[in-house]
């Protein structure tokens, strides 16, 4: 049996049907979902590819699922007058103004946006694991570090900052000095990240079944690893699929990025950083 605790997460594709829906435009796509933009000033053409997904693609959906990890940090939302945090407001805010129903999933870079960030862009901030039912499709939606239990360190750490009290404190500081310790911690991850091997960093496999099992679903959609795939666990009563979405980064040669789309039709497909279909 599912945990009575998911289910407040759970979520009807058709009581949220779009404006473009009521006037008679059906969307080609129900969902699109992204993850691991790392939006920065420094990375330019990272940020115009995004405003090009959503122009291009998100406006023609009925949801959009920013599944964490837009940002390559967010200090707090008293930082979004930020001219390039602006620019990003604004663009997520035309999409959910022309009737796209937004959604957001903090990663492990941007936990601290909060509900300015949310009035400013129009956007529905989701708790995870977040149960979705899409073109009759039971799909879980984490950004995919709180599986990654073999990381003790990270966990611990996951852990600390989560803590609210903790983020009462940390919030309470003056912008300056908490850009200044998120700085720190960049560094301080960086280096570790050095010591550990791929696997550590990687999901766990029993918290991956564990979640299914929870949320009786059979697709999961999740980030953070930056290792794009389709993975499939045969069951008894029918297989379950994971689904890996890419980072993205268009300021390095070759180029990548992409998301994923669940049409009307059911069917699931991976793009590509050039709307091109993957296998």
């Amino acid at each position: 049996m599912p945990d009575p605790a998911f289910a407040m997460h759970d979520q009807q594709s058709t009581s949220s049907a779009s404006a473009k829906a009521a006037n008679g435009a059906r969307p080609e796509q129900v969902a699109l979902f992204i993850s691991d933009l790392h939006l920065h000033p420094a990375l330019p053409r990272t940020t115009q590819a995004f405003f090009a997904f959503l122009h291009d693609h998100a406006m023609q959906a009925r949801q959009l699922y920013l599944l964490g990890d837009l940002f390559e940090y967010w200090a707090g939302d008293d930082d979004i007058s930020a001219p390039h945090n602006r620019q990003v407001a604004d663009a997520i805010r035309r999409v959910s103004d022309a009737g796209v129903s937004v959604f957001w999933i903090a990663g492990n870079r941007d936990f601290l946006v909060g509900n300015d960030f949310a009035q400013a862009t129009g956007a529905t901030i989701l708790q995870e694991p977040f149960v979705a039912t899409l073109a009759g499709r039971r799909i879980v939606l984490v950004h995919g570090d709180a599986q990654c239990i073999d990381d003790a360190a990270y966990m611990a750490f996951r852990a600390q900052v989560r803590e609210p009290g903790w983020q009462q404190a940390f919030l309470a500081m003056p912008l300056a000095q908490r850009k200044k310790i998120i700085a720190g911690m960049r560094n301080d991850s960086r280096e570790a990240q050095r010591e550990k091997s791929c696997d550590i960093m990687d999901v766990n496999a029993a918290a991956i079944a564990s979640l299914f099992d929870a949320t009786a679903a059979r697709v999961m959609i999740h980030g953070h690893t930056h290792r794009p795939a389709r993975h499939e666990y045969a069951e008894d009563n029918g297989s379950r699929v994971r689904y890996v979405l890419p980072d993205w980064d268009c300021d390095v040669e070759p180029q990548r990025g992409g998301w994923i789309g669940i049409g009307a039709d059911g069917e699931i497909r991976r793009y590509g950083i050039d709307a091109v279909e993957l296998q």
